[in-house]
């Protein structure tokens, strides 16, 4: 005799309808819950892996030295908070000395950016003289310089330091407007990578070096002041006055740049542009 077939109660078949659809409900919201667990993690780890991946793997390492105390430290405050900032962004290492001791050929060959902030060219050790020669004249690696390291001469109780005059157009210091002159600057050649977005003319703020002699003969000239527009006026003038140049002749990428003085320079936008361009093609990056 065959089974007959299990009746069921329409109200039975509706609960079991409506226990499945919860079921199903229930599990969609499990999955959809699992899910989002899953990829917010997977982002988690991506965005892990991501920083790990920039601090191991820097663009480019710089070291920055710079002296303690003294004129130039409230410009050497700003610049190293400024500094930190475009290291970070741009995801490349800057470590900083206040002294040429750790300068040797091995502590250098750990960087790719020498940056002068404010350090004068006399009180370095002959080991450290040699090591800076042979980094610039190798071009194992490129330099900014700002403001100080023009202060060529005879300078308490050290020897001017004749092949760093030469690495600067072959220069010696002279003189300089204390107090701040502003001065009209005018970019002379638009189309080296230092002066992408820079304007062709513009108002800056320093105090001013002179020197016994223009470089422009030894050095290629980016920009210019006129001395004929100090606010202030003064007397003291060279006629023609570089102050931002590359030496051609040794193998690095070098850039020294006159302004370095005031820290409101950082709140200038040519000023920034001009030291970010600098940075990174002193880098080669």
């Amino acid at each position: 005799m065959k089974d007959l077939p299990e009746l069921t109660s329409p109200r039975r078949t509706r609960r079991r309808r409506c226990f499945t659809a919860f079921s199903m409900t229930k599990k969609k919201k499990y999955m959809k819950k699992n899910l989002f667990h899953w990829c917010f993690g997977l982002l988690l780890i991506l965005v892990s892996y991501n920083t790990k991946a920039q601090t191991a793997h820097p663009r480019f390492r710089a070291i920055a030295i710079a002296e303690i105390g003294g004129g130039h430290v409230l410009f050497t405050e700003a610049a190293k908070i400024w500094l930190n900032k475009l290291a970070v962004d741009s995801n490349f290492t800057i470590d900083y000395i206040t002294d040429t001791k750790p300068i040797t050929k091995a502590f250098l060959a750990n960087y790719q950016l020498f940056i002068q902030l404010n350090y004068p060219p006399y009180p370095w050790s002959a080991e450290a003289q040699a090591a800076f020669a042979d980094y610039i004249e190798n071009g194992k690696g490129g330099w900014v310089g700002f403001h100080h390291p023009t202060l060529l001469g005879v300078f308490d109780n050290y020897p001017m330091w004749q092949w760093y005059s030469g690495f600067m157009g072959g220069i010696m210091f002279k003189d300089y407007l204390p107090g701040g002159t502003s001065a009209m600057l005018t970019v002379e050649d638009k189309s080296h990578p230092v002066m992408k977005g820079v304007l062709q003319t513009f108002t800056t703020k320093d105090e001013w070096y002179l020197y016994d002699k223009s470089p422009r003969p030894n050095v290629h000239v980016l920009a210019s002041i006129d001395e004929s527009t100090y606010d202030p006026p003064k007397d003291k003038k060279m006629g023609d006055h570089p102050v931002i140049w590359t030496n051609n002749h040794v193998k690095a990428r070098n850039i020294y740049i006159a302004m370095g003085h005031f820290p409101e320079l950082f709140k200038d936008d040519n000023y920034t542009t001009l030291v970010t361009n600098a940075l990174f093609w002193a880098a080669g990056k």
